[in-house]
């Protein structure tokens, strides 16, 4: 099991963010549990997701994991020029494996809450 089960607690949210390996300037995460192995296909990650004011994301992206995020607070443009649409909190996605989503933009901030996940373990777990 990737992730065990946790009693109902408290989540800091002013301390604990960390940037986002290779995402753009301004993208921050706070890992609240699990893990996700990319390269080995499995496991699932659970958490929040914070750009800063300002923050721009110019890419498209697409990965190999089922992914669900909810806009707690905020708001996010999704595309870029006459095909961007901004979404106010509250909001939902959920994007399989293959989806291409971007760019994004956050002029005042936004946070949401990810869940990433594989939908199945190898065979030889």
């Amino acid at each position: 099991m990737v992730k065990p089960g946790m009693a109902c607690q408290g989540v800091d949210l002013k301390t604990g963010w960390e940037a986002v390996p290779e995402a753009a300037a301004g993208v921050e995460q706070k890992l609240l549990s699990g893990a996700l192995d990319e390269t080995a296909r499995i496991g699932v990650r659970t958490r929040l997701i914070r750009f800063k004011p300002g923050t721009v994301v110019p890419s498209v992206f697409t990965h190999t994991y089922w992914e669900e995020v909810y806009l707690l607070s905020g708001r996010l443009t999704l595309g870029a020029g006459e095909a961007a649409e901004t979404f106010a909190a509250p909001a939902y996605a959920c994007r399989p494996p293959g989806t291409p989503h971007g760019p994004f933009s956050a002029p005042e901030g936004c946070v949401f809450f990810e869940i990433q996940y594989y939908p199945n373990e190898p065979a030889n777990a």
